[in-house]
């Protein structure tokens, strides 16, 4: 199951204002509006699928962790008994 990502109309225009900044602030050169969705698009769908694997990479990592410390807290709470597990 693969799902394109997908910005509104408002999330996109804040991308592109921010790819445009970064031009001028870092580059020290103007990139039009037209040229900034083009790049951002690029970006999109050429390095998107990196970014958006090594989110769930670490999302699954913080779950793990979680998961072990509810696991942990479930051995602390048990009560000692004659059973062997």
């Amino acid at each position: 199951m693969t799902s394109e990502i997908r910005f509104s109309a408002d999330e996109k225009a804040i991308l592109v204002d921010k790819l445009k900044l970064y031009f001028d602030q870092e580059l020290n050169q103007e990139i039009g509006q037209f040229d900034a969705e083009f790049l951002l698009d690029f970006i999109g769908e050429e390095m998107g699928a990196y970014f958006y694997n090594r989110g769930l990479q670490d999302a699954q990592t913080m779950l793990e962790s979680r998961i072990e410390s509810i696991t942990d807290g479930f051995y602390e709470l048990e009560k000692p008994t004659e059973f062997r597990r």
